[in-house]
């Protein structure tokens, strides 16, 4: 038998541990990293949602995550891919517990302070976050580890006590109790804080409810009526909110209070700085417009792209009240730099803006307040400039500057500065390795070339010649046009490829490119097996 000798920092034992006392250790780890994470995600909803450790943490992954590797993720999972990074986060911690719970048993003191650490890590993330303007965001994550570096505390020593007089072992039926009981009211304590939720998030909803949208002094046109086509599977005209696509760095969408919001804008040759109230921005003069947008992540036949009625107010007037000229007109700016609530940064070429396009300062989609997730309350739209140099959502700043002096998020990120839309043309049915029955099958889908327009979209069967698809109406140049092919398919397996050329005579080229650093481009195929009759 080792001799009995007890310290703060190492414990010798008097008997052999064996594998059950490990594992209890490392459910104590477990268990007091799971109280940490619970009541500091209590806090958070009384603090703010993003305070919390775990999006704090995540949101500085994501900020230092490799471009590539975020396209990746995007590619992969889809919208899902905030999900995924949260999960992966929490199986990191949960790693690291069990190996703090193994390791405060051979070192109680050093155990404790381990989950401190952690705490401070967290602490510090919600602190340095871009949005972050209290120190009370460092809260949520110091009390929550505290408390569950004394949970650890306590479940080691019941671990590590001397045995009672007349048992062989420690006390696993008290350890056990005190496990779970802690366990079981955090979980109480975390679904409680949900349940309320965050008096800012309650004062943001109402005040979105409160919105009333002006009527537009200059609305949009009437859809053509052969702009919609009638063919199953094929992507609604108008996409619905529920659908839209969502690329964003935010891990957790922010809700924003319309009665606390500002906008200012600043900077080169802006004669005065103007600072707008969201009543303020909606008393001027709206124009409501369809407008097509796309992610410069979309993959040749994705579906980060989608068509929206917007309403809001025209940019370039705005600049123009403010003193600003375009470049071409002698303005010292030629970058916007359009700033987030969450800090992201989206830098727009001051010319595009001011070129007569329906460049937009929107508050509303399809005929409602924008939803929370696509940017309200208000959002930038500019035609024909993929969403990451153009669209920036939960805007509170614009700032005139250059594109010399100043480098927006993504671009040390690795992509381009500047990115308009590339021609693309999409097949939404068939769908990849459908199964249609032989006879007429109508290919069908979207094509999009935002300001300047589609003119034509063909098709090709296998190896074949082209052949002209049916166009439906056009809206406008800044939206997306539907288009059908009336196929005589024949049994046997089909490769069915589409490209589309835009409104000033140019072809989609046929290699495929990856999206960065300006975008994907290339033709979209489908293959298919065709059942005989």
């Amino acid at each position: 038998m080792k001799a009995i000798r007890t310290t703060g920092t190492a414990r010798d034992t008097d008997r052999e541990l064996t594998r059950t006392d490990r594992l209890l250790a490392a459910l104590g780890g477990l268990v007091a990293a799971y109280v940490s994470l619970a009541v500091a995600d209590l806090l958070a909803s009384r603090v703010r949602p993003e305070a919390g450790p775990v999006l704090a943490i995540g949101d500085a992954v994501v900020d230092r995550t490799p471009a590539p590797l975020k396209d990746w993720a995007i590619r992969t999972f889809g919208e899902a891919d905030k999900a995924v990074l949260q999960l992966g986060i929490l199986v990191l911690l949960a790693l690291l517990a069990l190996a703090i719970g193994l390791l405060a048993l051979r070192h109680r003191l050093l155990g404790t302070v381990a989950v401190g650490a952690f705490g401070l890590l967290g602490a510090l993330a919600a602190v340095t976050r871009p949005d972050s303007d209290s120190a009370l965001d460092a809260v949520p994550s110091l009390v929550g580890a505290a408390l569950g570096a004394v949970l650890l505390y306590v479940l080691t020593g019941l671990l590590t006590a001397p045995p009672k007089a007349g048992a062989t072992r420690p006390d696993r039926r008290r350890f056990l109790i005190v496990a779970a009981s802690t366990g079981l009211a955090a979980t109480g304590a975390a679904a409680l804080g949900r349940a309320v939720g965050s008096p800012a998030e309650e004062d943001a909803v109402a005040s979105r409810a409160a919105v009333r949208l002006p009527r537009p002094a200059s609305p949009a046109p009437a859809v053509p009526a052969g702009a919609q086509l009638r063919v199953p599977g094929i992507s609604p005209f108008i996409t619905p909110n529920r659908d839209f696509y969502r690329v964003d760095t935010a891990l957790v969408v922010p809700k924003i209070d319309a009665d606390r919001w500002r906008l200012r804008l600043h900077g080169d040759g802006v004669r005065r700085d103007l600072t707008l109230t969201l009543p303020e921005l909606m008393a001027r003069r709206t124009v409501e417009r369809d407008i097509t947008l796309a992610c410069v992540s979309n993959e040749v036949g994705g579906p980060y792209v989608g068509n929206a009625r917007w309403l809001g107010v025209p940019l370039a007037e705005l600049l123009r009240e403010a003193g600003v000229r375009p470049p071409s007109e002698g303005g010292p700016a030629d970058q916007l730099v359009a700033r987030s609530v969450d800090g992201m940064t989206i830098g727009t070429p001051v010319e595009e803006i001011m070129d007569g396009r329906d460049a937009l300062l929107a508050f509303g989609m399809n005929g409602e307040p924008l939803p929370f997730t696509h940017g309200f309350p208000v959002r930038m739209i500019v035609p024909g400039l993929y969403g990451y140099v153009s669209a920036c959502k939960w805007i509170e700043s614009i700032e005139l500057t250059t594109f010399d002096a100043y480098d927006a998020y993504w671009v040390p990120r690795g992509w381009a500065a500047q990115a308009p839309v590339k021609t693309q043309a999409r097949i939404d049915t068939p769908r990849p390795f459908g199964r249609p029955a032989a006879g007429t099958v109508m290919v069908a889908g979207v094509a999009w070339a935002q300001h300047r327009g589609i003119r034509r979209v063909e098709v090709r069967v296998d190896e074949g010649p082209w052949q002209d698809a049916r166009l439906a109406a056009e809206d406008s140049r800044d939206t997306w046009r539907q288009w059908t092919y009336p196929w005589t398919a024949e049994p046997g397996r089909h490769t069915l490829t589409v490209r589309a050329t835009d409104g000033t005579g140019a072809t989609q080229p046929e290699r495929r490119t990856a999206t960065m650093p300006d975008g994907a481009q290339g033709w979209h195929s489908v293959v298919v097996t065709v059942e005989g009759a």
